[in-house]
């Protein structure tokens, strides 16, 4: 017999040994590539870049001792990015390692939604292979710097921060660019003419900015431009007539950009637009523009235009459209009858004059449908739409004569005459202070009219573009603890997108009194880009503009603080309308998407008559009015008592007058002031002046506060207590600074005023360091708020009031650098019916007017005068007093005046800005300013024709002054020897007039150099 070889085992141990040599080679290639995975780090100067790149933005939680091109690193867990566009990751730092030489360089940093609160980084230009950079939703400051021109961009957006100054033209030589962003900042200037070398872009969003000029006819070279959105600026002139070189476009948005109508012809050539949005155009009106060509329209906006005539048929031929905004403008004709609107989810016709009858294709939508058609002129019928859910018929027959409310409201009769009417607007019923606000719970809509009551009913209208609509978006809720008495009626609050209109009746003709509550508790205040919103908005009453460009926020300078407006008008055929309106400025993209509109929190409604009394009244009159008679008697015998032995006169002179005051301010405990302080805990103190201490505060809830403490030695301190607490308690502007209230125990004397985070203007003016340069546009900022806050006490306050001792230290700056004039101790009422007050001589030296320091002759032009030194300080960004360069002037003024003979006033700019500033703001600026410091005070202007020529709607005065006032004026005589002799001086009792120099120390709340 053979031998019998055993196959099958033979089989089986080659076949485990090819198995096993296949899983070696695998383990073995797999451990290849798993150690090819790790890329190598990028050259040492990006990594250095990095470190300077985080701390000019604040990122401190970036971790060098890793690779940050390695995915698997702590650099790639940044917190999610809201309403990132889809071409935007959501990383932090990302590399390109696909180099022949296997290096590894930073080509995108993503730091969206992290309220990172520097500035942007010029070493950002050592990242020389950088293609993205995402910094929106922040808190940055500052302007872009110059230097990024050299940079090979594809994608750039810092939307969403406070960025300011002018958009650099270097921008235009980044000429990669495919998408610019600068949405919601404070850039001011003009668009630069470069940027039409940016034939790459697509993308271009300045939204919600502060930018004028004309639109720069250069940027006709974006052939490639898919997207341009420009809404809220301050541009001038018409719309630019260049649309024919953007044939590529799809979506454009402009609105309430400042340009004026009408909408060029050149519009119909894009026949690509799937998104249109124009409103509030001012100026010339125009027919229906030609949109016939673009078939893919999805979103089309013609609102606010000033556009008449008839709505073209070709229009409810676009099968694509989902949402229609004709509203508020002149249009007349038919609404078409055509059956095949069926895919039409949103349309807007209100406020036009449409006539004939509702077509049946709308009264048969469904509520899925959102339909306004209310102030129109439609012809009502025994046909006409019966009232339904999201279809608005406010006002809509005849005219707005006929209210349309037979089917769609119970619409019983007038019980009676009403004469009050409170409602609590987005909240339930609550009272206070013995009033019934009644409840206004529904959810609104975007096409909605809903009647609640016998006396009143509401119509809302308009869309929130760009997010998801739901009902709770109409109903504003407060998102933290509100700071504010009566804080039921501001816990909500209604909202609108467009117009929202509160219709009452039933209500007895004649005058009355209109009491509107608000306050911001969308928007936030805090170092976040959630405070970053701009509400704006605009309210009527029966139809008559009374607020224009209102913002809640800055009037009640901060949020969750309530401001109540009051108004008188009058009543007639028993109807009183309030509208509520959005002309489209402002912000629309924080703390959200969507965040715009007008917002209401409670609506009173008083007859400024007394109702008819009833019979029955009279049967019980004597009885009443002898019951009251001697009640009072009783009262007054008590008080004549308790005078008899001494509890009135007991008190401290300043108690006295301090209760006499009609003050609108709160009182506070002294222990209040101690636990908000620390016991006064010298870390706590911010600033000392004449008047005492000033410290930093924080109350019980949260808010900061600054304590004006009168020091025991302060000669002068009851009487600029008192003076300070009349004059400010009353005043209520945001270019003033807010008094909370005051503390009186004892020999304790204390101010409390609202906490400003940036201290004095002489702290940031004169600042030593280089990081905390004012930058121009904030300078101009502040000068102009200044201005404001003058014209408001000379001209606009129920009290006019002469400050007497304007000068940097006495002005303040908040968190956003709004300035705030303070320290009211030496102020004057201005008694109109005297030409000038004569008073003692009170002010700091280098600051006060010739005819008042020498002469005692006091006007309201004194504070020009001192205005217009801050002005000159501000430009130069030096000390008026301690100016002294090489050549012998007396101070900055006169250093400016023999500049302006020489023509060449640009000199007196602040060296430290560079070429960083407006040459024709600086120009204005200090001509104002020359102006203001006239020796005269005839020929100085008021801070009203100030504010015009700072504004731009005056021009400035060509006078030119001569430099000799500061050597030999007759009138003045030598003000030169006048000023080194006040210098002299010591205070004393006796002295007639005392001054002194301006401190340059930093002091808050007031000058420790002004004496009286």
């Amino acid at each position: 017999m053979g031998r019998v070889v055993n196959c099958p085992s033979t089989v089986k141990i080659l076949f485990g040994s090819i198995i096993l040599t296949v899983l070696v080679f695998i383990f073995m290639e797999s451990y290849q590539v798993e150690a090819q995975v790790e890329p190598p780090y990028p050259p040492r100067y990006e990594i250095k870049a990095l470190r300077e790149i985080a701390a000019d933005l604040g990122k401190k939680d970036w971790n060098f001792s890793e690779n940050p091109c390695n995915s698997k690193s702590s650099w790639f867990t940044p917190p999610p990015l809201p309403n990132m566009p889809q071409t935007i990751k959501n990383s932090t730092v990302t590399c390109n390692c696909s180099f022949s030489n296997g290096e590894c360089h930073i080509d995108g940093i993503y730091l969206g939604g992290q309220d990172l609160d520097g500035v942007l980084p010029r070493s950002l230009v050592n990242l020389s292979y950088i293609k993205t950079l995402v910094l929106h939703y922040n808190y940055l400051h500052g302007a872009i710097p110059h230097e990024w021109g050299v940079l090979k961009l594809e994608i750039m957006t810092v939307s969403m921060n406070r960025l300011s100054g002018s958009i650099p033209g270097s921008l235009g030589n980044i000429t990669t660019l495919k998408y610019l962003s600068v949405e919601n900042n404070m850039f001011s200037g003009t668009i630069p003419p470069e940027f039409g070398k940016l034939v790459n872009l697509e993308n271009l969003t300045l939204n919600a900015n502060y930018l004028t000029g004309k639109f720069p006819l250069s940027l006709a070279n974006l052939s490639n431009l898919k997207e341009l959105r420009i809404s809220s600026n301050n541009f001038i002139g018409k719309i630019p007539n260049i649309f024919h070189s953007w044939k590529q476009l799809e979506k454009l948005e402009i609105q309430a950009s400042g340009f004026e109508g009408p909408i060029p012809s050149s519009l119909a050539l894009l026949s690509n637009l799937t998104e249109l949005r124009i409103s509030d155009l001012p100026g010339e009106g125009s027919k229906f523009p030609n949109l016939k060509n673009m078939k893919n329209m999805y979103r089309l906006m013609l609102r606010s235009c000033n556009i008449a005539g008839p709505i073209p048929d070709y229009i409810w031929e676009f099968s694509q459209l989902q949402i229609l905004d004709l509203s508020f403008n002149k249009l007349e004709g038919n609404v078409s009858d055509s059956e095949s609107l069926t895919k039409w989810q949103y349309m807007f016709l209100t406020h036009n004059s449409l006539t004939g009858s509702i077509p049946d294709w709308i009264s048969s939508r469904d509520s899925r449908y959102q339909m306004d058609l209310s102030y129109n002129n439609f012809s009502e019928s025994p046909e006409s739409p019966s009232c339904r859910e999201n279809l608005n018929l406010f006002k809509s027959f005849s005219g707005g004569k006929n209210l349309g409310l037979d089917k769609c409201l119970k619409n019983f009769p007038c019980s009676k005459d009403w004469y009050s009417v409170n409602i609590n607007c987005g909240g339930g019923a609550t009272t206070i202070n013995g009033v019934d606000y009644e409840a206004d719970e529904d959810s609104g809509g975007a096409a909605k009219f809903f009647p609640l009551k016998e006396t009143w009913e509401t119509s809302s209208t308009g869309l929130f573009w760009d997010i998801t609509v739901t009902s709770r978006d109409f109903i504003a809720k407060n998102v933290s603890i509100l700071r504010t008495n009566n804080s039921n009626l501001y816990e909500r609050a209604r909202l609108s997108p467009l117009s929202l209109t509160y219709y009452f009746r039933c209500l007895a003709n004649g005058s009355y009194t209109v009491t509107l509550h608000f306050a911001e508790i969308v928007i936030r205040d805090n170092r976040s880009y959630q405070s970053l919103g701009r509400r704006i908005f605009d309210v009527y009453i029966q139809e008559k503009l009374e607020l224009k460009d209102f913002n809640v926020k800055n009037e009640a300078q901060g949020v969750d603080k309530a401001v109540v407006r009051q108004f008188k008008t009058v009543v007639l055929n028993k109807t009183l309308t309030i509208r509520f309106h959005w002309a489209g400025k402002g912000t629309a993209a924080t703390p959200r998407r969507g965040t715009y509109g007008p917002l209401i929190s409670a609506i009173s409604v008083d007859s400024d008559f007394k109702p008819p009394v009833r019979c029955g009244w009279n049967k019980n009159m004597k009885f009443i009015v002898g019951a009251v008679v001697c009640f009072l008697c009783l009262i007054f015998i008590i008080l004549g008592i308790l005078w008899w032995k001494g509890y009135f006169r007991r008190k401290p002179l300043r108690e006295q007058v301090l209760r006499g005051l009609d003050l609108q301010t709160g009182f506070f405990t002294f222990g209040q002031m101690k636990a908000a302080t620390n016991n006064f805990d010298s870390t706590y103190k911010i600033g000392e002046g004449g008047f005492g201490a000033v410290y930093k505060g924080v109350l019980l809830d949260g808010t900061l506060i600054a304590i004006k403490k009168l020091s025991s030695k302060s000669r002068q301190g009851d009487r600029e207590f008192l003076n300070e607490l009349a004059m400010i308690s009353g005043l209520q502007h945001p270019n003033v600074v807010r008094l909370y209230g005051c503390c009186v125990e004892g020999t304790q004397l204390l101010l409390v005023y609202e906490y400003m985070e940036n201290n004095s203007l002489a702290h940031a003016l004169f600042a030593p360091k280089e990081s905390q340069l004012l930058d121009w546009p904030t300078r101009q900022k502040i000068c102009l708020g200044i201005a404001k806050g003058l014209a408001f006490l000379h001209e606009e306050s129920s009290l006019k009031i002469v400050h007497r001792d304007i000068k940097t230290t006495n002005v303040l700056l908040d968190s956003d650098f709004n300035a705030k004039i303070s320290d009211f101790g030496l102020a004057k009422f201005d008694e109109e019916e005297n030409t000038h007050i004569s008073t003692r001589v009170a002010g700091t030296i280098g600051y006060m007017a010739p005819e008042y320091a020498l002469w005692g002759y006091l006007t309201y032009k004194a504070d020009v005068y001192s205005f217009g030194i801050v002005a000159l300080e501000i430009v130069a960004g030096k000390n008026n007093a301690k100016y002294r360069p090489e050549e012998d002037y007396v101070c900055l003024q006169d250093r400016a005046l023999v500049l302006q003979q020489r023509g060449n006033l640009m000199e007196l700019v602040d060296p430290r800005l560079g070429t960083e500033f407006n040459e024709e703001e600086a120009i204005r600026m200090t001509k104002v300013a020359l102006l203001c410091t006239n020796s005269s005070p005839a020929l100085r202007p008021t801070m009203s024709e100030v504010v015009n020529m700072f504004e731009g709607r005056t021009l400035v005065p060509e006078l030119i002054m001569d430099p000799s006032i500061f050597a030999d004026d007759s009138r003045f005589g030598s003000l030169k020897d006048e000023f080194n002799r006040m210098k002299s001086w010591k205070s004393s009792e006796t002295t007639m007039v005392t001054a002194s120099s301006d401190s340059s120390s930093t002091t808050w709340y007031g000058s420790s150099s002004t004496l009286v």
